[in-house]
């Protein structure tokens, strides 16, 4: 009969292992989820603190182009979201370039990078980029760069000969924009 108790103590020892291997997965999952909870309410904070802003600005209708198909500032539009309101900021916040555009109409990161690019001795990638914006070098980062880099690739602020290299966009005399 020893035999049976041990076979018993063993099996007991067996679910023990199971029972605090499921512990630590349940609190690692408890970390998660609660990191999860706080992103979910500071995006909250941020939508509603975004909504009480929009709804404080006046909508200001320009004499010039207006077209009564197009929403407005502060019109709800439809989403691809069921149910769901958005509202139409109107701000672009990289403007496609044109003669005479200096630097200075785009958002600091954006004019961070233009200098970079600009100071580099020839094509530069987005994580040669990140750390020389004052970033860390993370997979995130350099994505979030990257998308950057395309996007003012497709407004005519850079250019992008071969993938993933960018150099200052090449222009013709009189066209250069004023960077600095």
């Amino acid at each position: 009969m020893g035999s049976l108790f041990e076979e018993l103590e063993a099996r007991e020892a067996t679910a023990q292992a199971r029972v605090e291997e499921i512990e630590a997965e349940l609190a690692e999952l408890s970390g998660k989820l609660e990191l999860a909870r706080e992103s979910l309410a500071r995006l909250r904070i941020a939508r509603e603190t975004v909504a009480e802003v929009l709804a404080e600005m006046t909508p200001e209708k320009s004499a010039v182009g207006v077209d009564d198909d197009w929403p407005t500032v502060g019109e709800p539009v439809a989403s691809a979201y069921a149910g769901a309101e958005r509202r139409v900021i109107g701000v672009l916040t990289v403007p496609k370039w044109r003669p005479g555009m200096g630097a200075e109409v785009l958002p600091r990161v954006y004019r961070d990078i233009l200098e970079v690019v600009a100071d580099a001795p020839g094509p530069v990638r987005a994580k040669q980029i990140v750390p020389r914006i004052g970033l860390p070098a993370e997979t995130g980062k350099i994505e979030g760069t990257r998308s950057k880099l395309k996007r003012l690739v497709e407004r005519g602020w850079l250019d992008e000969d071969t993938p993933g290299m960018f150099t200052s966009a090449r222009r013709r005399g009189s066209d250069l924009p004023n960077s600095r």
